[in-house]
Formats: C-alpha cells, structure tokens, sequence
C-alpha cells in the first residue's frame, strides 16, 4: 500500500507516519515545511526503505499532479493545517490559504488523476480528510459532539476548517471521490510544537516561566492520546465507508487547569524545583482568548460501534508517558522553539553555529 501523507512532518503526520510504515506501508512525506514542521521529527525513520519525504505545498499544483503520477498512491491521508487559534486570530490570511485554498487544490489535482485510473484502482482509492472538533463550536455543560452536530465554528482556525470539511464532502457527492473524513478530539503525546497548551507547560516549569492560564481555566477538552489517534486514522483509511464521518475522541474531559496541575504534579514527582516548591507556584492567570469556546467533547460511539476502534490509552497512561518523552528530549525541545532545525535545513548556520 502506497499512502501520500500531507503535513507528515508535523505532529500529528510524524507519529501518523511512523504507525503507516509499522504497517508495512510506503508512506511518502509531502510537507511545505512551515513553523510547525520539523523533519527532524521523523530522523528515526528518514533511512528507511519505504519512506520518502518530498518539500513542498500542497497549493501548488504542479507539485502534486507530479507526486500523484509518480507515485501512484493508493490513499492519501490529508494532514496538512494551519492549526494554531491564537495564531488564527493574530492572523487569519494563512489559515484561508493552507486550509481552505490548499484543501481545494489538492482535491482538484486528486479528482482529475483519481478520474483516469482504471475502474478496479479508482474504486480502492481513499482520500481520508483529517480535520477537527472544533468545527461543531462550542458545548454548554452537557451534551457531546455527533457525526450529526451542525457546524458553528468560533475562530477564524475552526471556520476554515469547516470550510474544508464542506469542500471534501462535495467532492465526494458531485464527483464520487471516495472521501472519508475525521473530526478529532484535542492530541496530545510526543513531537507536539512546544505553542500547544501541554509541551508549552512542561518547557515551561522546567525553565521556570509563568505558566499562563487563560481566564478561570475552566474551559473544558476532551484530549486524545496521539497513539491512539492515529491507530483511529489507519482503521477509518483501512476499513472506512466513502462519504463517511467519524468522531475520534478519547474519553478524556479534563479543565485547562486541571491538565496543568496534573502537569505540575508529575514534574514534582519527576524534575522536581531545587527551591523545593511545587511548579503549581508558577500558574498565571492571563486574560482570556477572544471568543474561548468553553467545551468540547467527542462521541466517538460510530466509530466503535461500526469499525471497532476505541482508545487504548488513559489520560493518566498517557500524560505519564508524554511527560517522560518531553523529559528525555529536551535537545528537540530547544531546536524547535529557537528555529534552529529551520535554519539548519535552509542552510543559514555555518559550522559554528552563528548566523
């Protein structure tokens, strides 16, 4: 099997890709290599056999009619977002531009390759669509996100990506391209962008900053081992009805503040202060987000019940073992947050390291 993968060298794609070639998969990495991208996340597997990684954007045309001819895929697992929401509202051209912009490009170029294959391929092709909860908007203190949830996104990040989802589902029922598409819940585990709200409070403690909460830290997500999730991506890619959604979720309500404290608490146990105080002494409360969505939460019930997926991991498990990985590479912590995997691979360091 032969999967295209956009946006592999981020944090979901990287660990998504590292599952696909455990799979006995060729899996081949486009990725525009933007802020948030970082090969670097992938150098245990960058020697393999089956794995390729080709920089580029998945706007460009050219670019992709040439990767599908060459490549022949027999799926494509569409990762690739601008996927930050503070950086949605500072600046929303780019997320019009990769989400919405992109998305369709890349389902031009597919739907005129995917129409002039022979009928036997045509039928196993999977465009599988990744996109995200926070296209349903926000929930009040009960109730959960469905496949049947009407859309109300909140923030200039949630609007394009429901733009997104519309575009793939039209494409599915206009040209009968065999989509599928998943809205999952927030990830967590190794090779996040230190931005996101659990590796910026682990690097945080350890370099004694603020840990900034925003408003009362009572907003509420529902949080998914990035193992599991992606276990969750092969089993829809694999087993899958075109023009389906699924939820994916992890069965993990926590409080923003409630994520933090447990943070805190293991990096007690684990990296403790040398002051001996707790890293709970170092929560901020910081002015509230514009238009802070107070809950998700994820019925992730079709995808048991019709493909037998269900999540593997606790929060507890999880958070335990996303500590300890954040512990143990914190050379790839420091690369990522100063830019310098960037400049690296631009070639603007010489030898010395100085610019």
């Amino acid at each position: 099997m032969v999967v295209l993968v956009t946006g592999g060298a981020g944090f979901i794609g990287s660990n998504f890709i590292r599952y696909a070639l455990a799979q006995d998969t060729q899996a081949i990495n486009l990725d525009k290599l933007t802020y948030a991208g970082n090969p670097d996340s992938l150098s245990d597997v960058e020697q393999h056999p089956e794995y390729t990684f080709i920089q580029g954007d998945i706007g460009d045309s050219r670019t992709v009619a040439d990767i599908l001819e060459r490549y022949q895929p027999d799926a494509l697992v569409h990762l690739a977002a601008e996927s930050h929401v503070d950086r949605s509202i500072d600046g929303p051209a780019a997320f019009i531009e990769t989400n919405i912009k992109g998305t369709f490009t890349l389902l031009e170029e597919v739907r005129q390759w995917w129409d002039k294959l022979p009928a036997n391929r045509k039928a196993l092709f999977r465009f599988h669509h990744v996109s995200t909860d926070e296209v349903y908007g926000t929930l009040g203190e009960t109730g959960l996100f469905t496949e049947e949830t009407p859309y109300a996104p909140n923030s200039p990040y949630s609007a394009s990506k429901a733009a997104s989802d519309h575009l793939v589902r039209a494409y599915h029922h206009t040209y009968g391209l065999p989509t599928l598409t998943t809205n999952c819940s927030n990830n967590y585990g190794p090779y996040q962008f230190p931005e996101k709200l659990i590796p910026l409070m682990i690097l945080n403690a350890l370099e004694g900053k603020q840990l900034p909460v925003y408003g009362t830290g009572r907003n509420v997500r529902d949080w998914l081992y990035v193992g599991d999730h992606c276990r969750a991506l092969w089993t829809v890619l694999t087993k899958g009805k075109p023009g389906e959604t699924y939820n994916i979720g992890g069965n993990n309500e926590k409080t923003n503040l409630s994520i933090v404290e447990t943070l805190c608490a293991l990096l007690d146990e684990k990296r403790p202060r040398l002051d001996g105080k707790s890293y709970c002494s170092q929560v901020a409360f910081v002015s509230d987000r514009p238009g802070h969505d107070l809950r998700y939460a994820i019925d992730a019930s079709k995808l048991e019940r019709e493909l037998g997926w269900k999540p593997q991991e606790t929060f507890a498990t999880g958070i335990r073992k996303t500590v300890d990985w954040y512990l143990e590479h914190r050379e790839w912590c420091r690369q990522i947050t100063n830019g310098r995997y960037r400049r690296e691979r631009l070639g603007l360091i010489d030898g010395e390291g100085s610019l």
